[in-house]
């Protein structure tokens, strides 16, 4: 389980392509300090197993459902991605309850800047939509992030100086994919209120 605050921004330093699947190698030397093989690290929300660790690097495989349904499958040498270490019941839970299961991803529709802030909208899977709402939370590339507004097919968020500077959102253009979690709550509540017996 993890809470959605970014603790590093890593780089990519090598990717072996299998056929369906792929081995990342990815320089954090914050989230390696304490990993071991079996570790969980969440790479841009994407909840990855930590194979081996080395020199402020570590290695984890990809299987073809998590390339396909999440942004990893396009990630290349050099690209920055969002790292953050499973949360501890001693820990604070700053952002939300994120699991490192991606939904679905998203991309950027549009950027409006403004003082020290941006407005960053995004688009919605339709199977999603029912999961965001107002002021709810959602998590953009493993990015905790309230909601401004929610629509049938996208979603606003207002980007802070601090996720702009540590995190990839502050880097991801206009038509770049994101993956996107929804509030696991919501889902579990719909999955309960479905089996109501009238």
């Amino acid at each position: 389980m993890f809470t959605g605050i970014v603790e590093e921004l890593g780089t990519v330093v090598a990717l072996a392509q299998g056929k369906d699947s792929a081995r990342l190698r990815i320089h954090g030397a914050l989230v390696t300090s304490d990993a071991v093989h079996g570790a969980s690290i969440a790479v841009n929300g994407v909840c990855l197993t930590v194979v081996d660790t080395a020199e402020g690097e570590f290695s984890a495989d990809v299987m073809r459902e998590t390339l396909e349904r999440s942004s990893l499958g396009a990630l290349e040498v050099g690209s920055r991605v969002n790292l953050e270490r499973p949360v501890t019941l001693a820990e604070r839970l700053g952002g939300h309850l994120v699991q490192g299961h991606v939904d679905g991803t998203g991309t950027v529709l549009s950027r409006e800047p403004g003082d020290d802030w941006e407005m960053v909208t995004i688009s919605l899977p339709p199977e999603l939509s029912r999961y965001v709402v107002n002021k709810g939370s959602i998590t953009v590339d493993g990015v905790s992030l309230t909601v401004v507004e929610a629509g049938t097919d996208r979603f606003t968020v207002s980007l802070i100086p601090t996720t702009l500077g540590l995190t990839t959102l502050g880097l991801r253009g206009v038509g770049e994919p994101v993956n996107l979690e929804v509030d696991v709550i919501a889902k579990y509540v719909e999955r309960l209120l479905d089996g109501r017996t009238p």
